[in-house]
């Protein structure tokens, strides 16, 4: 088994590649959830299993564990979908 992740800067990182793998795979959600303001209903089921993967990787005792997530799907999903237009910009 495989060690888990205690430095934050590298679980960060981590959260990172699962959210950019989550929104790649996902593009057409995505974009309807942004143009919509729904993106959190729409993607719900696969941020929550990004999130399993994550906390699965990740050692538990690593303090803001949620928070490094919650940061990731901030900085990759919803920034980099800025240049959708949606009521929410």
């Amino acid at each position: 088994m495989a060690r888990l992740v205690e430095n934050p800067d590298l679980a960060f990182r981590l959260a990172r590649a699962i959210v950019s793998d989550v929104a790649l795979y996902n593009q057409d959600k995505v974009s309807e959830g942004i143009k919509n303001d729904s993106i959190f209903d729409l993607m719900k089921e696969e941020l929550e299993e990004g999130r399993e993967h994550f906390f699965s990787r990740v050692s538990p005792d690593l303090p803001d564990r949620e928070h490094l997530y919650e940061k990731a799907i901030v900085d990759v999903m919803i920034k980099q979908a800025g240049k959708i237009e949606s009521p929410i910009w």
